[in-house]
């Protein structure tokens, strides 16, 4: 019998990131919508961005979370580090290539990370 595939997951850390992007909660709402077209997922509800983590210099910042019809995609903003923590979770197959080059051209970021997992 072969494996069963649930669903698909590209975590990326972005380092070196703009910090107009990160510290903008509008930029944020449109990377998640223009991310959505790119890798053609359809959202679910609203996004949702939260700025906190306040007592500490590194987890000072916005996070955002936002369901898509296959799972969803959560971001995580360290302004301290420059550094973004984005994970895109779908149970429908998505190119992650065109959505980690399409997330480091947004956020301008010098080095990206990723591990692309099959669940």
């Amino acid at each position: 019998m072969g494996q069963k595939v649930f669903g698909y997951v590209l975590m990326m850390d972005l380092y070196e990131c703009d910090l107009d992007v990160m510290r903008s909660r509008k930029k944020l709402k449109q990377y998640v919508d223009e991310l959505c077209r790119v890798i053609d997922m359809k959202k679910y509800g609203k996004t949702l961005i939260s700025y906190f983590g306040l007592q500490k210099p590194h987890t000072k910042g916005y996070s955002l979370m936002q369901f898509i019809e296959t799972s969803s995609i959560t971001g995580h903003f360290s302004e301290h580090w420059r550094i973004s923590y984005i994970d895109i979770f779908s149970c429908k197959p998505f190119d992650h290539r065109v959505a980690k080059r399409f997330t480091r051209q947004f956020f301008g970021a010098g080095r990206v990370t990723s591990r692309f997992i099959v669940r």
